[in-house]
């Protein structure tokens, strides 16, 4: 997380289509008249990054806000990498530094997936090849997390 928590909140998004998880709240910084930029990088939503600033409003007053739309991109890219069950934490760590060290940094899921957050003034091209050059060594696979299912932050539906 990139903020003070004190000064956070959770907004959410429902992601009934989604593989892994069908919801995700995030924390934000609440901006006022129902904007918040997002303080984490997502490990579900697509089209969704941290400093992303989103409109959100609750269903409900007992509810957090929902995320309902982008208004303002903040430039970051968002990339999951899953490792498989071969390479443990302390493993992982070498190719996650070297990851880093391209302006860039990284939140754990779980033992095994960590989402890679991409800051606007990295070489975003030279970084998929280092990770297509380490998905081909069977090191891990990941995943890019544009847009996916068009005026939505989920997967696309499995009949389509």
């Amino acid at each position: 997380m990139s903020d003070n928590a004190e000064s956070l909140t959770k907004v959410h998004i429902d992601l009934p289509n989604h593989w892994w998880y069908k919801g995700e709240s995030l924390w934000a910084k609440p901006l006022g008249d129902d904007l918040f930029e997002i303080q984490n990088v997502p490990f579900c939503a697509y089209g969704l990054n941290c400093r992303d600033v989103v409109h959100a409003t609750a269903d409900a007053p007992d509810l957090k806000p929902e995320i309902r739309a982008v208004v303002r991109r903040s430039g970051n890219k968002t990339v999951r990498i899953f490792f498989g069950d071969e390479l443990n934490k302390e493993e992982q760590k070498p190719y996650l530094a070297e990851l880093e060290r391209m302006d860039t940094w990284v939140e754990r899921a779980n033992e095994s997936v960590v989402c890679l957050n991409i800051n606007p003034t990295a070489n975003y091209e030279n970084i998929c090849k280092l990770l297509s050059q380490r998905e081909s060594e069977d090191v891990f696979e990941y995943e890019t997390c544009e847009e996916r299912a068009s005026g939505s932050f989920d997967d696309i539906p499995e009949s389509e």
